[in-house]
């Protein structure tokens, strides 16, 4: 196998060569990272052909998932993602077991004060959706302290998101921060949740190598194995390396895409370990990746990174990292202009 080979798979498994309706696309992707809610919406756009800001939230929640990152995912998908330690907490208002949270030294909620405010969370949200910032505020108001509320709003998550984890609550598919009541579902076992979204990745990621398919999960090595032990998997060679993929049935004849504009957060970008991504230079990996966690929205031509980009309003700025050609400025400048029609400058072509 060559490397346009590789490429053009997992270009095409992404939806980035032949889109396809929104739900089959979140769906096959196990969701979107979704710290901003411009990156889901971006991400969907260059994959969809069924595209519509309008319904775009339909059907579709937000909550922690993989890799302990919040996604926007199909809600039908919820017993996938939150599988709730086998069930067993799902919805479960009680708090003695041993947890990553409540073992920190700097946490201050007993198991029963954690079950109090828990409960006042409910009964508010029971009424209407609600801010972060209106959560804290009514858990003042029912005798919280600002320790107890450092630790239930903890910037990381903290006592709300162990709430969410348990299948009480999810975000609100928007920007804005706020909880909503999740819609009642039944976890499915986690190792039977597990298998199904490595089958998933390796249909519409693979070919992927185990370190990339580590990377995605953050798992281990044992455990991808075990997966692919029970996956109908074919293997490919490229350059010393194994790539694992499940068929799907898709052509692979067409040409890599000339131009994209990759959302940030891209599952092109999360979907294969970093440091041996097939689109990135080494080089240049900080730019995309930067020290503080964000992945860049990044520019590719026929296959590889050449720069990144950010959109203000009407304003498009690109920041290259190699030297362009004029063809290249000019195919960069077309597909900024086919994606938005309300561009008034476009900067660092020249």
């Amino acid at each position: 196998m060559t490397l346009e080979d590789l490429k053009i798979k997992q270009l095409t498994n992404q939806y980035l060569v032949e889109p396809g309706d929104k739900m089959t696309v979140i769906r096959d992707l196990c969701g979107m990272q979704a710290q901003f809610m411009t990156n889901v919406m971006h991400s969907l756009r260059i994959r969809c052909n069924d595209y519509n800001e309008a319904t775009l939230k339909d059907h579709l929640v937000k909550n922690w998932t993989i890799r302990g990152t919040v996604h926007v995912f199909a809600e039908d998908d919820l017993p996938l993602f939150l599988h709730c330690a086998d069930g067993k907490n799902y919805r479960r208002n009680e708090w003695t077991d041993c947890s990553w949270w409540n073992q920190r030294a700097d946490w201050a909620l007993t198991p029963e004060r954690q079950a109090y405010l828990s409960s006042v969370i409910l009964e508010a949200l029971e009424k209407a959706p609600r801010t972060r910032e209106e959560l804290r505020r009514i858990c003042q108001e029912a005798g919280m302290g600002e320790q107890e509320g450092n630790s239930m709003f903890d910037p990381w998550g903290g006592g709300i998101r162990e709430l969410c984890e348990r299948g009480f609550l999810n975000y609100v598919v928007q920007e804005k921060k706020m909880f909503c009541l999740s819609p009642a579902f039944t976890p499915m076992p986690e190792e039977e949740a597990g298998l199904e979204m490595a089958r998933r990745y390796f249909t519409n990621m693979g070919p992927a190598t185990i370190h990339d398919a580590m990377y995605f999960f953050h798992t281990t090595a044992a455990q991808v194995k075990k997966w692919i032990d029970r996956l109908p998997v074919a293997d490919y060679q490229w350059e010393g390396k194994t790539y694992y993929a499940i068929d799907n049935g898709k052509q692979y004849n067409r040409d890599i895409p000339g131009c994209l504009f990759l959302a940030g957060f891209d599952q092109l970008m999360l979907g294969y370990e970093k440091k041996e991504s097939l689109y990135l230079d080494p080089g240049h990996m900080r730019d995309i990746f930067n020290l503080a966690g964000i992945v860049m929205p990044a520019l590719m031509l026929d296959g590889k990174v050449v720069g990144r980009w950010k959109k203000k309003e009407r304003k498009l700025r690109i920041q290259l990292f190699v030297p362009l050609s004029p063809g290249d400025r000019a195919a960069v400048k077309e597909k900024a202009e086919a994606l938005w029609d309300d561009i008034a400058s476009l900067e660092g072509l020249s």
